[in-house]
């Protein structure tokens, strides 16, 4: 995620700090020194800080869970209302995406039973105000976890809730169906929470705004899966393609770049075996660094992951995730490299076979 700062790794699991977060102990930081000094405004910041600890435990709720499935969680991003898991596909077995779905509150539930078993104090969800100083610490991180819970749990992406809906709906209705309903109920609960927001509570404006993105994300990624099952790699492969060497040198390559419109160069040798790949950014940082007479062997991204041309679209999009790279190679029977496949030309098949396939417009009445 863009503005996200790397703060450690876990499990294989890169947790990131996303800098709105930073703005948000600020703001929280200077609403407690205003209303009781600066210890309070300390302590403020500590409760923040011990919140989003238990954030990161609920995170970790799902990644573990999911990779039991065999779902990998590259990383986690902290954002301002809470964290999202970024995993690289999920289930579309109802019961185990409601497995992974629950995970996450779970653990909060968990939490607060503890620290209520510490401090003998009965969480409310009456007790979650972050710009109170008045309350103990513990009691207060109590009844946030608490309410960690039960938010997540609103039915609506990208909330644990609207995953937990989607899975149940699925039992009846087929994935890509009911991710469409709890897309939609999501978007209205968007709007119910923007219209709150409007009536003086900006920070419902923003969670509103995130609801909202989500469900559309959510909606048009079942789409996306959804047209590409049954589709094979050579639907969606580019064929025409500039090529290098491994001993093509940089200024060769910024050249080709300068005159080939594509965004990946890749890098074959002799028998036609696919060795590396070269994008723009790898090509302009080797010309900045002033290594115009290095070869590509030496700058390339090495062993790119390959799939025969018959193989499916889903396993390409699954490639791409788990190897977070920006193109993969395509091969023939041989092993020799016939083309690339990217999530750029997936999308731009996806979109035209969309439009190929919408009801044309009705014939304008004569006058």
């Amino acid at each position: 995620m863009a503005w996200s700062i790397p703060i450690g790794r876990f499990y294989g699991t890169t947790v990131r700090l996303h800098v709105t977060f930073l703005l948000f102990l600020v703001w929280i930081g200077a609403a407690y020194f205003m209303q009781a000094g600066a210890r309070a405004a300390i302590d403020g910041v500590v409760l923040i800080l011990a919140v989003f600890a238990c954030i990161v435990l609920h995170e970790f709720g799902h990644v573990l869970v999911a990779r039991r499935y065999g779902v990998r969680t590259p990383d986690i991003t902290l954002l301002p209302i809470g964290g999202v898991a970024r995993m690289t596909h999920i289930p579309e077995q109802p019961t185990q995406e409601l497995a992974i779905a629950l995970a996450g509150p779970a653990v909060n539930l968990v939490i607060a039973t503890i620290l209520f078993g510490v401090t003998h104090t009965v969480p409310h969800l009456s007790d979650v105000d972050f710009q109170d100083p008045g309350t103990g610490l513990i009691p207060r991180l109590s009844s946030i976890n608490l309410f960690l819970a039960v938010f997540n749990l609103i039915p609506a992406f990208p909330m644990d809730g609207g995953r937990v809906l989607r899975a149940l709906l699925t039992y009846r209705a087929g994935y890509a169906r009911a991710t469409q309903l709890a897309a939609a109920v999501g978007q209205g609960i968007a709007f119910l929470f923007g219209f709150l927001g409007l009536m003086g509570n900006p920070l419902l404006l923003f969670i509103a705004l995130f609801v909202y993105m989500g469900a559309a994300a959510e909606a048009h990624g079942a789409l996306f899966r959804q047209l590409a099952h049954g589709m094979i790699v050579s639907d969606v492969m580019t064929t025409h393609l500039e090529t290098l060497s491994p001993d093509s040198r940089m200024d060769e390559a910024a050249l080709r770049m300068i005159h080939a419109p594509q965004q990946e160069f890749p890098v074959v040798d002799g028998q036609g075996v696919l060795r590396g790949l070269l994008t723009h950014a790898t090509i302009l940082k080797a010309m900045q660094d002033g290594k115009a007479d290095s070869m590509a062997a030496d700058i390339m991204v090495p062993d790119i992951a390959c799939l025969h041309l018959y193989r499916t679209v889903d396993e390409a999009l699954r490639l791409l995730e788990d190897n977070q790279v920006p193109a993969i190679g395509v091969t023939d029977a041989r092993g020799r490299f016939i083309g690339l496949v990217s999530r750029t030309n997936i999308g731009e098949v996806m979109t035209l076979h969309i439009l190929r396939n919408r009801p044309a417009p009705p014939l304008p009445l004569p006058p």
